[in-house]
């Protein structure tokens, strides 16, 4: 979806895409609220970057006053804690997405998703997360198994990283966007293998891991995944738990991750490392 024209919103609120010269204005808005925000702060980061993957933000604005945020790509998220005025201009500005996909704190997607479903989008996925907050201190760590090596993920990791990916959507339910386009998908995977860590034991890659945003102001940990034959032996414990010293080392406020509602055993593993619960998110995936 292409970012809308600037628009108003009851004479008061302007909505337009942010620009490069926007991203200390609009970082300076979300410092020290990564615990929330943290996925538009790794965005705003990268205002002005070209290329294709470049994402697309909306700044909500009152006068010169920035007075909120929304991505459009690569996933519609709006900011936490928004008034409701500057809320619905950002929702209005989104309200057109063809295709895409909503996550944001239950509230924000809840208003975001009414409006889309009356422009007659479709639901595939609809589903509430449980997002968790680890702090520095709190981690409770583990040791990898016996034979088991946690290590950075390397080139030729990525087909069994390529399988985990299409693995993980299938058990969510999710489309497999390989079937469309492998070589897109593979590429995909590629430019996230130096955010990845994996478990190797006998020469085969059991788990992976990702930490998908590596910022000072917290670390995200997204797409692990362990393979069916090699759960409950502690690789995960052990992955994640290598993730988390990485992101405290490297100087990070706080790790955070999500957790798909009914998901007992993972609640279970995370806080046994130290999570707890942080606020309660809605992701949905839509045509």
């Amino acid at each position: 979806m292409a970012a809308p024209d600037a628009r108003g919103h009851d004479a008061r609120v302007l909505v337009r895409p942010l620009r490069r010269r926007d991203r200390a204005g609009a970082l300076q808005r979300l410092a020290g609220r990564g615990r929330s925000d943290l996925f538009l702060i790794d965005l705003a980061h990268q205002l002005g970057v070209g290329g294709d993957a470049a994402p697309e933000l909306l700044g909500a604005w009152r006068g010169e006053a920035l007075v909120g945020l929304a991505s459009v790509r690569p996933t519609l998220v709006l900011e936490t804690a928004l008034e409701p005025a500057v809320e619905h201009a950002l929702v209005d500005a989104l309200a057109d997405a063809q295709s895409g996909l909503v996550r944001s704190e239950s509230r924000s997607a809840a208003c975001a998703w009414q409006r889309l479903a009356a422009n007659g989008r479709r639901a595939l996925v609809d589903r509430l997360e449980t997002q968790l907050v680890l702090e520095p201190g709190a981690l409770r760590d583990v040791e990898a198994p016996r034979g088991v090596r946690i290590r950075p993920a390397l080139v030729g990791d990525l087909d069994p990283l390529v399988e985990a990916a299409r693995a993980s959507l299938r058990e969510e339910g999710r489309p497999d966007p390989f079937l469309g386009d492998p070589k897109g998908f593979r590429r995909w995977v590629a430019a996230r293998l130096t955010r990845a860590r994996v478990a190797e034991r006998a020469g085969l890659v059991a788990w992976v891991g990702y930490a998908d945003v590596r910022l000072r102001e917290g670390h995200l940990l997204q797409g692990v995944y362990t393979w069916p034959a090699w759960r409950r032996r502690g690789f995960a414990a052990a992955g994640v738990a290598a993730l988390c010293r990485a992101a405290f080392d490297a100087g990070a406020t706080h790790v955070q991750l999500s957790v798909v509602e009914g998901n007992a055993a993972a609640r279970a593993l995370y806080a046994a490392l130290g999570f707890a619960p942080h606020s309660t998110l809605r992701t949905i995936l839509f045509v």
